[in-house]
């Protein structure tokens, strides 16, 4: 693996890791009142199109943390939803 390749999948891992806290903070409390809807659903589109990027370059860390962050970010967006 080489050099370009290790860094992308750190600042993958470090970015994608980013949305646990507010993803567990969410969970915990049952409230999601802080978590703007407009600025999720515009962040979850922009991952979207990023994850078809990466899945058009093949490349692995594009693809692993977009797919991640997506998942992430559609639980946010269900919590946001179920704690209305």
């Amino acid at each position: 693996m080489d050099f370009l390749t290790i860094l992308g999948l750190a600042a993958a891992t470090i970015t994608t890791i980013s949305f646990l806290p507010q993803m567990f903070k969410t969970w915990r409390t049952k409230s999601a009142k802080d978590v703007s809807m407009v600025t999720l659903i515009t962040f979850i589109i922009g991952v979207f199109l990023w994850l078809i990027y990466g899945i058009y370059l093949q490349a692995l860390p594009i693809i692993l943390a977009n797919s991640v962050t997506l998942f992430f970010n559609l639980i946010i967006l269900w919590l946001k939803i179920k704690y209305r």
